[in-house]
């Protein structure tokens, strides 16, 4: 047999060898597994005009689970494909969201149907470093989406640089990019919309919500809902490991009933989180009384029947914005977490780890009195511009169109 025979064959050995690995329940639900349509795509093109880069596996789909409803919208009237990398993915993007949805595993093949293609405009929905591999195409348009706007520090990232546009929901948005974000023109290139993810869920309300107080219930439920650790300490807003037991047991003690949403990556990186994670499941599983665990629900059944919410700096804290109802935002326990306030956590109350002997306390006050309800009310137009719900998706569509319509 000739040297370039043997060569031949061990080269197919090892790429069989390596797709059935890929193939296999034991290869890493964390990396994509790259099982492509790059074979039947060869020499086609694509007929949409925008595609939604998404090249992460399922335990992101968190972050684009929110865009289904508009991105149907804006099919309607622009044919949209996500582009996947991860075939498990894009099968629960395809099943759950009804648009079409390629995995594109090889580099050179989003090359090809790109240069064959009259695709316009590229969404994008985190700052996946993969992201570059699409980013690279100056025929397209490139829009980040972001999944949710807070007052994280992440909210601000430099990253926003890659791209030609944000679309962001508020005026916070953009004076929080404007000062954290050098050399960057916020006014220029962060466009308004709203967030669209809100539209038709019942996070946003039906009627301006009146400056005086609701009486509190005659057994209030509050809601915990803590952002997830982070993967380094600048992004650790979480309180699940220094706040959660200690304000957990207070609040059952004087007979709150408790509602438990978890974040979808909570303990992910940390078996001290997934510990309080777990050690809450257990002990609201355990007591008296009308206590929950959320997992899987929409987030407007979490907040319906809640009358206050304990949260971190996140975007669960802003969406809860538009309900009117108190809100308490936990103090991260590493002063190496960075903030960006845009005015709500310098309005409502802040928890500390010093603070945690008096939790009951802040609560009982904040569901009596809530004394911060009337400068929560005046920042909702500061943190979204649109709050007629279907308003940000209609602005959401007619932006791509529009950008769309510049190539």
């Amino acid at each position: 047999m000739s040297g370039a025979r043997s060569a031949g064959l061990i080269r197919k050995a090892r790429s069989r060898a390596i797709l059935a690995v890929r193939r296999s329940r034991l290869f890493p639900t964390t990396i994509p597994d790259k099982l492509g349509d790059d074979d039947r795509l060869a020499g086609t093109s694509l007929p949409e005009k925008v595609l939604v880069y998404f090249p992460d596996t399922a335990e992101s789909l968190y972050q684009i689970e929110p865009w289904y409803a508009p991105l149907r919208a804006l099919h309607a009237e622009l044919p949209v494909v996500v582009v996947c990398q991860d075939s498990r993915t894009a099968a629960r993007i395809r099943r759950d969201s009804g648009l079409t949805v390629l995995t594109i595993a090889r580099y050179g093949r989003l090359d090809d149907l790109l240069a064959r293609s009259d695709v316009r405009l590229a969404l994008y929905v985190n700052h996946s470093p993969r992201n570059f591999e699409c980013l690279r195409f100056t025929s397209l348009t490139h829009v980040y989406l972001g999944h949710g706007d807070s007052d994280k520090a992440v909210s601000a990232s430099n990253q926003v640089k890659a791209y030609d546009f944000c679309f962001v929901a508020g005026q916070a948005a953009v004076d929080r990019i404007a000062e954290h974000v050098r050399r960057y023109d916020a006014t220029g290139r962060c466009v308004l919309i709203g967030q669209p993810q809100l539209d038709g869920v019942g996070l946003l309300p039906v009627a301006p919500a009146p400056i005086e107080a609701p009486l509190p219930p005659a057994r209030p439920r509050v809601l915990y809902a803590p952002t997830w650790e982070g993967a380094q300490p600048s992004v650790a807003y979480s309180s699940l490991a220094s706040h959660a037991r200690a304000m957990i047991t207070a609040l059952l003690d004087v007979g709150y009933a408790v509602t438990y949403r978890p974040h979808p990556l909570s303990g992910v990186t940390s078996g001290e989180y997934a510990g309080a994670d777990a050690w809450i499941r257990r002990t609201l599983t355990e007591a008296a009384g009308d206590h929950r665990i959320d997992v899987g629900n929409p987030l407007a059944q979490s907040f319906d029947d809640a009358h206050l919410l304990i949260s971190d700096v996140s975007g669960v804290a802003l969406n809860w914005l538009p309900s009117g109802k108190p809100l308490i935002i936990t103090t991260p326990a590493t002063v190496a977490a960075e903030e960006s306030s845009t005015g709500l956590t310098a309005v409502v109350p802040r928890l500390a780890v010093a603070d945690l002997p008096q939790v009951a306390e802040l609560v009982r006050r904040q569901l009596a009195d809530d004394p911060d309800r009337a400068q929560r009310l005046k920042l909702i137009d500061h943190y979204f511009s649109e709050t007629t719900d279907g308003a940000a998706t209609a602005t959401f569509v007619a932006e791509c169109q529009r950008f769309a319509g510049e190539r």
